[in-house]
């Protein structure tokens, strides 16, 4: 077994996993490659399947939050539609039934999942108070309301509800506050004066009083920049970040660790977003943007742009253009994901609820990874035509199995990683979550080409045995933990992308008669052998038995 890599002078080491071509035919190989001058000649040699994943495992490029992984519950009401389509039913904050068995386990499976409470109506939203006498009031359509819903009200038993649901469950609970409490919206938009935080200072007490833990307060929905149905100056919106910071220090003064304050949870607007950080940067621990690239629901269009490299590869501006602006304020905060759901109002029926989303939702995990962001909410855990479980039923659809794979195989660490060959592989790769080595993911979105893919880590070692014993065992099947990897083939059911059935290695994915969520259970793999990903298939790898100098 090769020795810490740390305990000995530095020199470049490229592992390769792949084929090679032999003067008497094929055979599957592990090479360590000692000599810089050689890669060039073994990277001509290798991947005769479709190409090459290059992992940099000098350093990380990226550190995500632990609990990366987070969900969204909205405050839509039944009578929620797009495009004549009402795909809500009753998966609101305010009707959401917490009693199905299979709801508490899909949350649990995760330990912790983030959650973020909001959406567009959590700005019409008011707490009820404790000892209040007026009758809380729940949301209805109307012609002349704002964001065209009248004023709702949260009740406090269901505040308790929910709170003894979120601990029993393990979330992580973020509330959206609604900003626009008491303010004056004029005709086109614009919001006059500060925040009127009285009625958020009343829920945060009495959340406080309840016992009840919330990890973050976030104010505002999509009032950012042009905003949704009104827009607030980035100067004022700055103002009010500190006056939540202020009232969530004085709230909570007693506790030692205090919930993180976020914000705007809004579009990204170049301009206004450098000028609310670099004026709030004292008060913003967590600045969230919301993301919905695909465009419409309604466009018929979505499977081939969610199948189109070119187009997946414009979904990194929005990340980069935060972290340039975080680097430049010298601030320390940091980037979430607050709300994404690809393609708005309310996604598309058979599209973004089934097996072809997880192409985009997962490249969107690792691009968002890739650039330092430390958590990213989907939009929704349930509801709409994007939940990660049916909102019927409650049972999870794909991307619910994509997102508890991710969390489970993931770790923290951002590993720089490539691809070498089509352009239909998109690669990631970070140290693993529980384990030492790495875990890779593939996502094939050419529905033609099976792909071989080999791998190469620069500057690292790999638990193996010396030359010697590998030419003397290349024949054999290797069991030893330090010669094999876990894979997880996800592909959809009988091949159609519109499923919302998943196979995890050829089993179907279902959860049984009281609600348990099925095992993921991976196939063991020679590491020797290149990694096969089927046509429309995703492919976690898990790389146990190596030693990346980025993951000690």
């Amino acid at each position: 077994m090769a020795s810490n890599p740390t305990n000995r002078p530095k020199r470049r080491v490229i592992v390769e996993i792949g084929l090679l071509v032999g003067t008497t035919g094929l055979c599957l190989v592990l090479v360590m490659v000692l000599i810089p001058g050689l890669k060039k000649l073994l990277l001509q040699k290798v991947g005769f399947g479709e190409g090459m994943v290059h992992v940099n495992g000098t350093s990380s490029i990226g550190l995500i939050d632990e609990d990366f992984i987070c969900a969204t519950l909205d405050w839509w009401p039944p009578q929620k539609c797009d495009y004549g389509t009402c795909s809500w039913g009753s998966s609101s904050i305010l009707n959401l039934d917490l009693n199905v068995p299979v709801l508490l386990n899909a949350i649990r499976a995760f330990s912790p999942l983030k959650l973020r409470l909001g959406g567009t109506l959590q700005n019409r939203v008011i707490y009820q108070r404790q000892g209040g006498q007026e009758p809380c009031s729940q949301f209805t359509k109307t012609n002349d309301g704002l964001m065209g819903y009248t004023q709702g009200c949260l009740p406090l038993s269901r505040w308790d509800e929910l709170n003894t649901f979120f601990q029993n469950s393990r979330a992580k609970v973020i509330f959206g506050l609604n900003a626009l409490y008491q303010r004056e919206v004029k005709t086109n938009g614009a919001v006059i004066g500060p925040w009127n935080s009285s009625d958020a200072e009343a829920l945060m007490k009495y959340t406080v009083d309840k016992g009840f833990t919330i990890h973050g307060w976030e104010l505002g929905n999509e009032l950012s920049g042009r905003g949704i149905g009104a827009s607030i100056g980035a100067d004022q919106y700055a103002s009010d970040m500190v006056s939540l910071q202020n009232l969530v220090q004085k709230i909570y003064k007693a506790f030692e660790v205090k919930p993180l304050v976020l914000g705007p949870g809004g579009f990204f607007d170049a301009n206004w977003f450098n000028e609310f950080v670099n004026k709030s940067k004292d008060s913003l621990q967590v600045i969230t943007q919301h993301i919905y690239n695909l465009g419409p629901g309604v466009d018929n269009h979505l499977v081939e742009k969610i199948l189109n490299p070119s187009y997946l590869d414009g979904g990194s501006q929005p990340f980069r253009d935060v972290q340039n602006i975080l680097k430049k304020s010298k601030a320390s905060t940091v980037a979430w994901v607050g709300e994404a759901g690809g393609a708005y109002n309310s996604g598309h029926n058979h599209v973004t609820n089934s097996f072809v989303f997880s192409f985009w939702y997962l490249d969107q995990l690792g691009m968002a990874a890739s650039y330092d962001t430390k958590t990213y909410c989907r939009q929704t855990l349930i509801g709409g035509n994007y939940g990660l479980l049916n909102t019927d039923t409650y049972v999870p659809n794909p991307d619910y199995y994509s997102a508890l794979l991710w969390h489970r195989l993931m770790g923290r660490r951002v590993l720089s990683t490539s691809f070498q060959g089509t352009r239909m592989i998109r690669s990631y790769a970070h140290c693993s979550k529980r384990s030492n080595g790495m875990t890779i993911l593939l996502i094939n979105l050419d529905g033609i080409t099976k792909t071989e893919v080999g791998v190469t880590i620069e500057n690292e070692t790999i638990a193996v045995a010396s030359k010697r014993q590998i030419k003397q065992t290349h024949s054999s099947k290797l069991r030893n933990k330090e010669f094999t990897r876990e894979e997880y083939h996800l592909t959809a059911k009988d091949g159609n992308l519109n499923s919302h059935t998943v196979l995890l290695n050829g089993k179907e994915l279902t959860v049984n008669s009281t609600g348990i969520i099925p095992s993921l259970d991976p196939v063991e793999a020679n590491l020797r052998d290149p990694i096969t990903v089927a046509p429309y298939s995703i492919v976690f790898v898990h790389i146990p038995g190596i030693h990346i100098q980025a993951c000690t």
